[in-house]
């Protein structure tokens, strides 16, 4: 199913066009935000949005304004300030609201991205936002292990699922367990998996895998949250697997 692009409204000036993926009439709408270095249409992004919408679910993609300069001019650009992101996202929510009508939401994204609405979904909750997925939380920077952005992770209330590779340099299984995580907060695991779940060649499996478990782990977890399944993320027990 190929992504149809969508006309943000005039009040959204910072909001690049989005690209939308699944039925209209899905039980749900998932806005997801890109990670740091690469934009919404990037292989991983869109293996994530079309796995989730052939299993029925409206996948959302934008971008950060960062991005959007990045693409018109083709030069790198870093990443937006911190208000600027959140502030981006919140109007792709709302974008994402009016497109989708009685739709509940549920906000995620890539790293970066993840992070971003990590750190809004308890703000958004009560407008209707009812999780959070992030695929590939940056823990902290490669190689600085002590500085660590889960401050907020430890009293989240709303549903939230991390993805995460056990390799990745953003955060290792053996670092990520020692955490102090809010229940609400749900850690699974990619095999062998990097920052963007790639695995070695050495462990059998491959990113196209990977890429698949992740697919089907946030279907279940968003059924869980609009409640077509009492499966184990349909309730906020932090486990991590």
């Amino acid at each position: 199913m190929s992504p149809s692009p969508a006309s943000p409204p005039p009040s959204a000036p910072q909001l690049t066009t989005p690209l939308i993926d699944g039925p209209a009439n899905a039980p749900a709408t998932l806005v997801l935000a890109h990670g740091a270095g690469a934009p919404m249409d990037s292989p991983f992004m869109a293996a994530m949005a079309s796995g989730l919408a052939n299993r029925g679910w409206r996948v959302l993609r934008f971008e950060f304004p960062y991005m959007a300069r990045q693409r018109l001019t083709g030069r790198k650009s870093a990443p937006d300030a911190l208000p600027k992101l959140l502030a981006a996202f919140r109007e792709a929510a709302t974008f994402a609201t009016a497109d989708a009508a009685a739709s509940p939401l549920i906000i995620g994204g890539k790293s970066l991205g993840g992070r971003v609405a990590s750190l809004l979904v308890d703000e958004l909750a009560p407008a209707g936002v009812l999780g959070c997925l992030c695929l590939g939380y940056p823990f902290h920077p490669p190689g600085r292990p002590h500085q660590l952005r889960t401050d907020h992770l430890a009293t989240l209330s709303t549903p939230t699922l991390i993805l995460q590779g056990e390799r990745d340099p953003f955060g290792r299984r053996e670092e990520v367990d020692s955490y102090s995580l809010s229940p609400s907060v749900r850690v699974q695991w990619l095999p062998n998996g990097d920052h963007s779940f790639k695995p070695t060649r050495a462990s059998g499996r491959t990113e196209a895998d990977n890429w698949q478990l992740a697919a089907t782990l946030a279907d279940h977890f968003l059924r869980g949250c609009v409640g077509l399944e009492p499966g184990p993320f349909s309730h906020a027990t932090r486990r991590t697997v």
